[in-house]
């Protein structure tokens, strides 16, 4: 986000929503290939807007070819007049007194990119607003892990780029940061290194425009003695950092002395002049392809109401969906959001109910069919309910097919029905492309690839996921998956083992008693019609009894109040086996140690009421 020095008084914002929609404001939409712009202002405004991202994205992909520009989606930019709607649409963490002025900000979620941007936003430059919020877009594809104050930094060495027919200059310095800087005392570089989003330093007026200005400083310091060098210090230290390695120690490894660093940022701002980075390219842009269009103000507030929810203002974005429905009670945007909003408090049929409202009322919206079929999935139902969970699954794939995570989510599903397995691994592969930094979807690979029985490949998979983790709970996640995937491949090797041993002594191939070589009877294969699933995952609590193996079959019966549930499953290698309120004295061995146990297990029933329900996971009592 980018600050602003001046702050006004605060305004009550219940009075904002209240008076926005009497005073019936023209809102325009532009839409371009890679964004959409919402605005209060002009057609004209509006279409300079989508211009000037649309070149930013085209210099950016001349000077960044590797990274992935793609956002799953367009880039909404809101963009308003001044200070009254900016201020009821930004955080609350900036609308008390004495908090720093913003001049826009960037909001990246899994499925939405938003930038929030003042029209009258002060300054030399008349777009570093925009520059500074499609950098910080870029910065969270590229890295999860960035140190705010690099972040802020780089974000602030764009904002001033100038992009001209054939050449575009990046990095040109900033008379406001250096004014400032020069005017106040610097931050001791401890302090810019620890700084995070909790921080005064991030919100305050006086303590947030010098972190943001030394942070610039510090970056165009950096930048500018490394490129001649052909250095990377910056990239190295953001690599440190996403290992978990305190800030400052990083610092201290890559940059050196910091207070050597602190005394040479310090003479490098006093200097007289400054270098810039000149890059030739061209920016080919098609305003022919911008279309515009008139937003109604029930249009216009839905927007704004659903931007007030994903920035987590939900009593002033219910306030405005409230008015949104009494007006139009089909607005599709509005009961997305209603159902977003549901999600996220946990009232799942609620939302499942809003989604489903929003499905009927506009097949296009992707968004509708992809939260509609999660919700659906997380409340069971019978087999029309898988159908349209795949369907709208499907549906969502082909209104946008950048759009990662219903890909993904088909792929689990179809694994789960144990169904088109070839189709599922496509599928999988096909999140992971377009989205190569989700570990859960490398994860999800493998766990098809080992209901394929390919466990080998699953491990493969894995080991390049653990390699991509950025943080701890990704490197703990992929670890964990990797370890169960080695698991079931030695599993698998063993018994294919035992079945050549099997088959040589039933050639007469074999010289020495097979039984001897292998631990237990040797395992006989029974041929068992497909398994097809039907309806939902159920539970069963009661006491485990009957328990066979067939390797790596396993049947058992759950006895509870009298009734018997028989269960199967042909690999229990499969099976996802816990405990509960106690800790066992040995590794399980199912076909061993499961008679008698009280426990919950979870099944899929079978369609064929001839063949037994299949097991899922075994969750042993006390």
């Amino acid at each position: 986000m980018i600050p602003r020095q001046v702050v006004p008084a605060l305004l009550l914002i219940t009075t904002l929503l209240g008076v926005a929609h009497a005073k019936q404001e023209n809102w325009i939409q532009v839409t371009s290939p890679h964004f959409v712009v919402a605005t209060d202002g002009s057609e004209k405004q509006g279409r300079q807007i989508v211009d000037q991202f649309e070149r930013m994205r085209s210099v950016f992909h001349a000077a960044f070819p590797k990274l992935n520009m793609d956002s799953g989606g367009p880039i909404i930019v809101i963009a308003v007049k001044g200070d009254k709607d900016f201020r009821a649409l930004e955080p609350e963490a900036y609308l008390a007194k004495g908090s720093l002025k913003l001049g826009g900000l960037f909001m990246r979620t899994q499925d939405k990119n938003y930038v929030l941007m003042r029209l009258d936003a002060e300054g030399d430059h008349p777009y570093s607003v925009i520059y500074h919020e499609y950098t910080h877009f870029l910065i969270s594809k590229s890295s999860a892990s960035m140190p705010l104050w690099l972040n802020e930094g780089l974000a602030e060495f764009y904002q001033n780029t100038e992009i001209h027919e054939k050449e575009a200059w990046l990095g040109e310095p900033s008379a406001e940061d250096l004014l400032w800087l020069r005017q106040n005392r610097l931050l001791p570089l401890e302090t810019i290194f620890a700084v995070d989003e909790k921080s005064p330093y991030y919100h305050e007026e006086k303590k947030g425009s010098i972190f943001y200005s030394e942070s610039w400083a510090l970056t165009h310091f950096i930048q500018m003695t490394d490129f001649p060098e052909k250095a990377h210090r910056l990239s190295d230290y953001s690599a440190l950092v996403a290992q978990n390695i305190d800030p400052v120690t990083a610092a201290t490894r890559v940059f050196g002395d910091l207070k050597q660093l602190q005394s040479q940022l310090e003479d490098y701002v006093h200097q007289g002049g400054f270098h810039y980075l000149k890059m030739h390219t061209t920016t080919e842009v098609d305003d022919s392809a911008f279309k515009a269009q008139p937003l109604s103000p029930v249009d216009s507030e839905a927007l704004r109401a659903d931007f007030l929810a994903y920035e987590d203002r939900i009593p002033d974005a219910q306030a405005l969906l409230d008015r949104v429905l009494q007006e139009d009670s089909k607005n599709v945007s509005a009961h997305e959001t209603k159902g977003y909003i549901a999600f996220r408090q946990q009232h799942l049929d609620e939302a499942k109910r809003w989604y489903a409202e929003a499905v009927q009322l506009d097949s296009q919206s992707y968004l509708a069919h992809y939260y509609f079929a999660v919700m659906s999935m997380d409340s069971g139902g019978g087999q029309s309910q898988q159908d349209q969970i795949e369907s709208s699954l499907r549906t969502a794939i082909k209104l946008n097919p950048s759009f990662a995570p219903p890909y993904d989510t088909l792929a689990v599903f179809l694994g789960m029905q144990h169904k088109n397995l070839d189709e599922a691994r496509m599928l999988a592969l096909s999140a992971v492309s377009l989205d190569p930094d989700n570990i859960r979807y490398r994860i999800n690979v493998a766990n098809v690839l080992m209901t394929m029985e390919k466990s080998d490949d699953a491990v493969q998979v894995l080991r390049v996921a653990a390699k991509l983790a950025k943080t701890p709970e990704e490197s703990q996640m992929a670890t964990d998956a990797l370890t169960h995937a080695q698991e079931y491949a030695d599993a698998q090797a063993k018994f294919a083992e035992r079945q050549k041993q099997y088959a040589a002594a039933q050639d007469g191939n074999a010289s020495v008693n097979v039984s001897e070589k292998v631990n237990g009877p040797i395992p006989t294969l029974k041929r068992r019609v497909e398994f097809v699933p039907k309806g939902p995952h159920r539970f069963a609590t009661g006491v485990l009894k009957s328990v066979t193996c067939s390797n790596p079959g396993l049947d058992l019966t759950v006895s509870s109040k009298g009734k018997d549930l028989p269960l199967h499953v042909d690999n229990y290698y499969e099976v996802a086996f816990s405990v509960l309120g106690f800790e066992p004295s040995k590794e399980l061995n199912p076909c061993t140690d499961l008679e008698n146990r009280p426990a919950k297990v979870e099944y899929v029933e079978s369609a064929n009421p001839s063949i037994a329900a299949q097991i899922i996971s075994v969750e042993l009592h006390k």
